[in-house]
């Protein structure tokens, strides 16, 4: 979020947009809730389709966009050349954490059932376990169980493995260690895109790769 407020683009996660379905209660979210509380991944087809309806609005039009957490593989990185065509991703940055941290990480973490918001057991909000900034409850995720945290971690490493070699070849890939604070990886994040910005590129459209 920080990065999308500070260049201006839209910030688009696709587990936002898959929880919002299961929320709903809509078709697409009824079957990927199946997979979500497995820890399993919902099926490439699903997820590009929903990716590719939100990058076609005006503001991903007009500003470009942060993708959180997508491609995950080279099957969904194929699927998206395709949407995107005659345009590509500019920039990809990979956050490097280390497996035991992460799991720590999202054992603990807590999100507003309402607006999304972040918190974890360390970190709670102000008062109970309700939102500091809506007010909605505070929970702990369906898929933030340490058995399917796992799960998830052994299917992202297998298939990213793949995925980052893909754009270190192409030459727009950027590594950043994502075991500091969250504001020493936001201002190092900021470093590798504005050095990019100088460098003749334009921020506009990335992927932000990271475990959800």
């Amino acid at each position: 979020m920080r990065l999308s407020q500070r260049y201006e683009i839209p910030h688009i996660s696709t587990g936002d947009m898959l929880r919002a379905e299961v929320k709903g209660e809509t078709a697409l979210g009824l079957e990927a809730r199946r997979y979500l509380d497995a820890g399993d991944l919902v099926p490439d087809e699903v997820v590009l389709a929903m990716v590719a309806g939100r990058i076609g609005r005006a503001d991903a039009l007009e500003r470009g966009f942060l993708l959180d957490g997508y491609p995950r593989n080279v099957g969904q990185a194929d699927g998206l050349d395709e949407v995107l065509k005659p345009a590509e991703i500019d920039l990809v940055l990979n956050l490097v954490v280390p497996t035991d941290m992460v799991l720590e990480r999202l054992v603990s973490r807590r999100v507003c059932a309402s607006c999304g918001a972040i918190y974890s057991t360390s970190t709670p909000p102000k008062v109970g376990w309700t939102c500091d900034t809506c007010g909605g409850e505070v929970v702990q995720r369906r898929d933030d169980t340490p058995e399917a945290i796992k799960n998830r971690l052994d299917l992202y490493d297998s298939a990213t493995a793949p995925l980052i070699e893909r754009y270190a070849k192409s030459g727009k890939l950027a590594e950043v260690s994502g075991a500091e604070s969250p504001d020493e990886v936001a201002k190092a994040l900021v470093a590798v895109i504005d050095e990019y910005h100088r460098r003749g590129g334009a921020p506009t459209q990335g992927s932000f790769q990271g475990v959800l």
